[in-house]
């Protein structure tokens, strides 16, 4: 039996922590190509330490895309993340690319041709989940653990020059009955000026937090850790190396529901550890919208080469008021599982992607432009058509 009365936690890092620089700077390849052809292939990795970066994988796309593009590209991404700093400057900073074509025994068996339906990019297992606890319909303790770096980005951006890009934070929740009622510790660490105080970081981050959290959560002040080890200067890539993929959990859910393991950032979406995830996530989102379960985990699985999902799973954790069977066979119906059909349902062959690479890629505002599609909630109402007794 599962427990009802628990403490769990859950941590985000800021678009400025070292992997999260690499999984900027991979999708913004992504776009890049995307934006210069929808049917573009890519998987860069980026490798990040101090005033060095390496771009390596595979792509296909247009001849014009070239090492020079792709070098001005990850400046660009390392500027707009804010790196001025005498040990990682977007300006100075040595770029090296190793991108090269992608290998023709994976093109023939992701390409469609003749009969054939475009296949999977990769076998794998991918998850989606969805839950109750906040508006997002995201687990409590990753979303206000993003919110709070969020916020504390937007004042660092809005001018707030003691902060640096590096940060990171923590959230512990209490659960009773199975539902989240407060936080009983908080951590957050942010890179800051070398003339900053450890007093004034406390002033500067505790409205943050303090904005996040809903009424009468706060922990304990002796539960708040603020630069717990009282200086944070330097960071980034400077103080760790980064690489691409290294925030999975980060990513998703924060440790509240599985992840298959696969990485998104860098990947065009005919890479089913990215598409598929964003596809679970959606019909998963859905369900819970639609008021037929509480919870909902679903998993999908595909072989290389293969359009059709290999398996379809999903468990409501015993909160649905339908029946799952049910659920499982309907869901396939709303929405192609193949790789080509979650391409063209949720419109992913778009330059949309850099923005997914920091603060979670789920529990975000669907965009006018297409950015997170797999948020939007577009299917409770055939949902609830097809559960009538649940609409009323």
């Amino acid at each position: 039996m599962a427990q009802s009365d628990y403490l769990f936690t859950s941590e985000s890092v800021s678009e400025g922590h070292p992997d999260k620089v690499c999984d900027r700077i991979s999708d913004s390849i992504v776009d890049l190509f995307l934006a210069a052809d929808p049917y573009a292939r890519v998987a860069c990795e980026t490798l990040a330490t101090t005033n060095f970066v390496v771009l390596a994988g595979e792509v296909r796309g247009p001849d014009h895309l070239n090492h020079d593009v792709f070098k001005e590209v990850a400046r660009k991404a390392i500027k707009d993340i804010g790196y001025e700093q005498h040990g990682f400057h977007w300006k100075d900073c040595e770029i090296i690319s190793h991108l090269h074509s992608q290998s023709a025994d994976i093109a023939q068996g992701v390409d469609a041709a003749g009969n054939k339906d475009e296949g999977a990019g990769d076998q794998g297992i991918m998850f989606g989940y969805a839950c109750s606890e906040t508006p997002e319909l995201m687990p409590a303790p990753i979303q206000y653990s993003h919110n709070i770096l969020k916020s504390l980005a937007e004042v660092r951006h809005g001018g707030e020059r003691r902060l640096g890009p590096d940060a990171k934070s923590q959230v512990t929740l209490r659960y009773v009955d199975g539902k989240p009622v407060g936080a009983t510790s908080i951590v957050v660490s942010t890179q800051h000026g070398s003339a900053c105080s450890p007093e004034e970081v406390q002033s500067i981050v505790m409205p943050h937090i303090e904005k996040i959290l809903p009424e009468g959560w706060m922990p304990a002040a002796d539960e708040i850790y603020i630069n717990p080890t009282g200086r944070f200067v330097i960071g980034g890539p400077d103080g760790d190396c980064g690489l691409t993929g290294r925030k999975i959990i980060v990513d998703t859910y924060g440790g509240a529901a599985p992840h298959g393991g696969g990485a998104f950032s860098g990947k065009d979406p005919t890479k089913v550890d990215r598409s598929a995830a964003y596809a679970s996530r959606y019909l998963a989102k859905n369900v819970v919208a639609a008021g037929l379960a509480e919870r909902c985990l679903i998993q999908v699985s595909y072989a290389i080469g293969v359009s059709k999902p290999l398996s379809v799973y999903i468990d409501t954790y015993g909160t649905a008021n339908v029946e799952e069977a049910r659920l499982l066979k309907l869901l396939p119906q709303l929405m192609d599982l193949s790789p080509r059909g979650i391409r063209e349902h949720l419109g992913l062959n778009r330059p949309i992607y850099a923005r997914t690479a920091a603060y979670g890629h789920f529990g975000r505002t669907p965009t006018e432009d297409g950015g997170f599609s797999w948020e939007r909630t577009d299917l409770v109402g055939a949902l609830k058509t097809a559960f009538g007794e649940v609409s009323a």
